[in-house]
């Protein structure tokens, strides 16, 4: 049996990983994640479909290596609570609350409050990070990159456990992310079909007119 080719794709996975480990280098690092917070909101504005999350994603394809091809997860159906369309919402509505009041502390510090050299996991259990060297950059710049960091941190913990309990890529059915491109491709195709019967609608009706 032939192995399967690899593209340049497959090997994105390592940009988790690497993320995580520069976040423990110095936390300023953290501030690439907006790379993985926009890029798939980019590709569904402007390709109108969810081909960043199907192929491109590197958290996916870390969690696909990990309990795949590792054998890390114990491969059991996920129950059809995480895939419900409430659940996914809600969890979207939490995540970008916790977001919200991550930009929220931001803005306090850069009003003046001292910074905080911690990573909050969870959303509850603070992480010294007192080793972090953000000297050379604004303290609201050092918050976001805290703060940001342990948005990225929480999303990969949680990950992985549903990884390990569950299927590999079981992350993907409520990932916040996952469901934001899908709601923008699902308003991008009303929109499409919406102008598509209007151009019809003015086709036939130019063609009754010439008649």
């Amino acid at each position: 049996m032939k192995n399967k080719k690899k593209y340049w794709y497959d090997y994105l996975w390592i940009a988790s990983p690497v993320y995580l480990a520069l976040g423990f280098v110095n936390i300023l690092f953290a501030w690439l994640g907006l790379i993985f917070f926009l890029t798939p909101l980019l590709a569904a504005i402007f390709g109108g479909d969810k081909l960043y999350c199907n192929k491109y994603c590197d958290r996916g394809r870390f969690f696909e290596l990990l309990g795949g091809k590792l054998g890390l997860s114990l491969r059991k159906n996920p129950p059809r609570l995480l895939r419900s369309k409430w659940f996914r919402y809600c969890f979207l509505t939490f995540f970008m609350t916790m977001f919200a009041l991550m930009i929220y502390n931001t803005y306090l510090v850069f009003a003046g409050r001292s910074l905080s050299e911690a990573v909050t996991l969870l959303w509850v259990w603070k992480l010294p990070w007192n080793w972090a060297d953000t000297s050379f950059a604004a303290p609201w710049v050092a918050q976001f990159a805290f703060g940001f960091y342990g948005v990225m941190l929480t999303s990969t913990v949680i990950g992985l456990v549903t990884m390990i309990i569950w299927r590999p890529r079981t992350w993907c059915a409520y990932c916040p992310m996952g469901t934001m491109t899908q709601g923008i491709c699902k308003i991008k195709h009303r929109k499409e079909m919406h102008n598509g019967g209007k151009h019809k609608a003015s086709s036939r009706t130019s063609q009754n007119t010439s008649q």
